[in-house]
């Protein structure tokens, strides 16, 4: 299954990789070589689309990552990155966000180093910058896809009035935002915004950080995973939203399917214009994740799912992070 990337002329697999897991934020980051045979065997299953972003490990590892890995199969891959969101290289503290001219510079120079590539085929503004004008930032985008460093741009957790903005500077390829079974806020404003300038929605998280693959358990959780953190995976706000997980997993057995597996077919299955992005470390999980493109849900199933994101409990993230969203 194929789908365009707004209106840029390529085509990609509607699955592809978010690789951020593999670096930080979800617990110890995986093992090099462990990480470099799963995107070697994520391209050896048909995956193109790689997402990984300047903030993504301690000094921006997930890059150098990816950069090591494709190294000698560039022609094969389609990689994503992102920049705004600033952290200590050292210590990986937050130091805000900077949407400027300077810092688009600073990063994409950064990001190519690391990627080891001349162009990066899909460049997103990570998070909005609300002391920079959207418009002052996409014109520093535009200048690089001008010089041949970046194929297309892309927004990520922006809002509806920003996209469309954005959009008359330069085209914009994608917006890439939280969007699942249990996370549909951004239906009302965000996907009608997309659709009316011609961007793919790039769907990161669309099994809830895990929560909706029916494997999870908070309690696999290591002290340095952010999701503890997450108001939906604490107290009985996650002892609710784990019971709503149980009835995706009826719907699953009845198609003898994963949970993940829906979850993904119902991402999939809101349009052409949709993409997603799951992560994971582990190849099993991978191949569960791929086949999605074989489950198609009834009329009355999307319904039952639809259902289920007004009777979750909790914000998707802490307070600071809701406040960088829908910029």
């Amino acid at each position: 299954m194929r789908r365009a990337l707004g209106n840029t002329g390529v085509a990609l697999p509607a699955i592809g990789l978010g690789c951020m897991g593999l670096s930080d934020f979800y617990g110890p980051p995986t093992e090099r070589r462990a990480a470099i045979r799963l995107l070697h065997q994520a391209i050896d299953l048909g995956v193109t689309h790689f997402d990984t972003a300047e903030i993504y490990g301690i000094g921006s590892t997930n890059e150098a990552l990816l950069g090591e890995a494709f190294g000698d199969r560039r022609d094969k891959v389609f990689i994503a990155t992102k920049f705004g969101p600033l952290r200590d290289p050292a210590t990986g503290e937050s130091l805000g966000i900077d949407g400027s001219a300077k810092n688009c510079r600073r990063a994409v120079e950064g990001s190519l180093r690391r990627l080891r590539t001349d162009v990066i085929d899909l460049y997103y503004l990570h998070r909005v910058d609300p002391k920079t004008p959207i418009e002052h930032t996409v014109e520093a985008m535009a200048a690089l896809v001008a010089e041949g460093k970046v194929r297309a741009i892309g927004l990520s957790e922006a809002s509806a009035d920003t996209i469309r903005r954005a959009a008359a500077i330069h085209p914009v390829a994608a917006v890439q935002s939280e969007y699942s079974i249990f996370s549909r806020d951004i239906e009302a404003s965000v996907i009608p915004a997309c659709l009316d300038v011609g961007a793919s929605l790039v769907a990161y998280s669309p099994l809830g950080r895990g929560m909706l693959s029916g494997r999870f358990t908070k309690d696999a959780l290591s002290g340095d995973d952010r999701r503890n953190a997450v108001p939906r995976y604490q107290g009985d706000a996650y002892s609710a939203n784990i019971a709503l997980v149980d009835e995706i997993q009826s719907l699953a057995a009845a198609h003898a399917c994963s949970a993940a597996q829906v979850a993904l077919a119902w991402v999939l299955g809101r349009g052409e214009h949709v993409l997603t992005i799951p992560g994971t470390t582990k190849l099993a999980n991978l191949e569960t994740n791929l086949g999605a493109y074989g489950i198609a849900l009834a009329d009355e199933e999307t319904a039952t799912l639809d259902r289920l994101a007004d009777r979750v409990t909790g914000n998707r993230y802490d307070e600071y992070g809701m406040t960088t969203i829908n910029g």
